[in-house]
C-alpha cells in the first residue's frame, strides 16, 4: 500500500495531507456503480452519467427494468451493464463489485442510492417492517461502502464513495418516523467512515447527499400504513437535481451536497431551534405527506420486500415542482455558495422572528 501511495501524483497526494485537492477522474473516464438504478434518482443518475461518457454499472432488484435501461443506453452508444441485486443482502452487494471488476477491471465511483420508505406513525409500524427497511437503507449502504473502500484501498488510487441520505437524516419527522432513523444511521456511518479514512490517509472522497423532497416514485413505492395515499406536497425538486449533485461529487471531492434550500434550512433551524422546529413540524408536516382525496395503495404493494415497478423517473406528487436546484448550482461555485448561505440564514432568521 505504501509503495502504491508513493506513486500517486502531486494532486492525489494532497488529500493524504488533509487537503481537498484530490484529483478524481472526469466522468467520461470513469466506471460508476449506481444502486437503485431502476427508477427515480438512480435511473436519472444512470442516464446522466452515461450521457457524460461514464461506463455505468446499474444495480437494482427489478431485473426487467435493468435490462430495458441497459438496452436503452447501449442503443445510444453508451457503455452499460446490469446486476440484479438486493442491497439488503451482503452477498448480492459483493456480486455488484465482482461484476464490475470482471467487466471493466475497476470502478471509480460507487453510489449508494437504493432506498425504501414506510409511511406510518411509529407505534403502528411493525418491528419486522422496520428491520427490513434498515436492511436496505442502512445495511445496504454499509455493504456498499465496504466494497468500495476495499477496492479503492487495493488500487491505491483516489476514488469516490457517494451515499444518498435525506433531509430526514438531519431532522426527525412525523409519519415517516421509522424512515428517518435509518437515514440518521446513514449520516452517522458516512461521517464516521470519512474521518477514519482521512485519519488513515486513504485517498477516498466520501460525500453525503442530503436530498429535500424529490419528485420520484418514492411515494408510490412506499409501504403505507395510512388510509390516504402518500405523496409529497409543497416545494419539490426534480431527480435531475440530485443526479447533478451526485455526478459533481464523482468528479470533485465534496463533504456534503444539499438538494434544495429546504434541506439545508431544516438542518440549520432544527439544530439551533429544536423546540420551535418540533412545533412547526408537528403542525405543518403531517398534511404534506398524504393526499386526502386518494385512498392509499395496499401495504403489500410497497417495495419493502420485493422490487417495485421500474423505468419511472417521477411520481404522483403535488406542489411547486422546481425545474432545478439553485442551491446545488451555487454549491458548485464557492462564492455563490457562500452568498446563498448568507441569504438562507437571513431568510431562516426572519421566518423564526415572525413565527415568534
Amino acid at each position: 500500500m505504501d509503495r502504491e501511495i508513493s506513486n500517486l501524483d502531486k494532486g492525489e497526494r494532497g488529500i493524504l495531507s488533509g487537503k481537498r485537492n484530490m484529483n478524481l477522474k472526469n466522468l467520461k473516464d470513469q466506471v460508476i456503480v449506481i444502486t437503485g438504478a431502476s427508477s427515480g434518482i438512480g435511473l436519472v443518475t444512470a442516464r446522466m452519467a452515461a450521457e457524460s461518457g461514464a461506463k455505468v454499472v446499474a444495480a437494482a432488484r427489478n431485473e426487467e427494468a435493468l435490462k430495458e435501461l441497459v438496452k436503452e443506453l447501449q442503443e445510444k452508444g453508451h457503455t452499460a451493464m446490469m446486476v440484479k441485486a438486493d442491497v439488503g443482502i451482503e452477498e448480492d452487494v459483493k456480486k455488484i463489485a465482482e461484476a464490475a471488476l470482471k467487466e471493466f477491471g475497476r470502478f471509480d465511483t460507487w453510489v449508494n442510492n437504493a432506498g425504501v420508505t414506510i409511511y406510518g406513525y411509529a407505534m403502528d409500524v411493525s418491528i419486522e417492517d422496520m428491520k427490513r427497511m434498515f436492511d436496505t437503507n442502512y445495511w445496504g449502504v454499509v455493504y456498499g461502502s465496504k466494497e468500495a473502500v476495499k477496492h479503492f484501498k487495493g488500487r491505491g488510487v483516489p476514488g469516490a464513495l457517494i451515499n444518498v441520505g435525506s433531509l430526514f437524516g438531519d431532522r426527525g419527522t412525523l409519519i415517516q418516523s421509522t424512515y428517518a432513523p435509518s437515514k440518521f444511521a446513514v449520516h452517522a456511518w458516512t461521517e464516521s467512515l470519512r474521518m477514519e479514512l482521512e485519519n488513515e490517509n486513504v485517498p477516498i472522497s466520501v460525500t453525503l447527499i442530503h436530498p429535500g423532497r424529490i419528485d420520484t416514485p418514492y411515494n408510490e413505492h412506499a409501504t403505507s400504513y395510512l388510509d390516504e395515499q402518500p405523496i409529497h406536497k409543497g416545494m419539490i425538486y426534480p431527480p435531475e437535481a440530485v443526479a447533478e449533485a451526485i455526478l459533481y461529487a464523482a468528479e470533485h471531492p465534496k463533504r456534503d451536497m444539499f438538494i434544495g434550500s429546504q434541506a439545508k434550512a431544516i438542518k440549520l433551524i432544527g439544530a439551533n431551534f429544536p423546540r420551535l422546529t418540533d412545533k412547526l413540524m408537528e403542525r405543518f408536516m403531517p398534511p404534506t405527506q398524504y393526499d386526502p382525496n386518494r385512498p392509499s395503495n395496499l401495504r403489500e404493494e410497497g417495495n419493502l420486500y420485493h422490487a417495485g415497478y421500474g423505468m419511472h423517473e417521477r411520481g404522483t406528487n403535488i406542489g411547486w415542482k422546481r425545474s432545478s436546484s439553485m442551491y446545488v448550482k451555487a454549491s458548485k461555485h464557492s462564492a455563490l455558495f457562500k452568498l446563498a448561505g448568507v441569504g438562507l440564514g437571513i431568510l431562516a432568521w426572519t421566518a423564526i422572528r415572525r413565527s415568534r
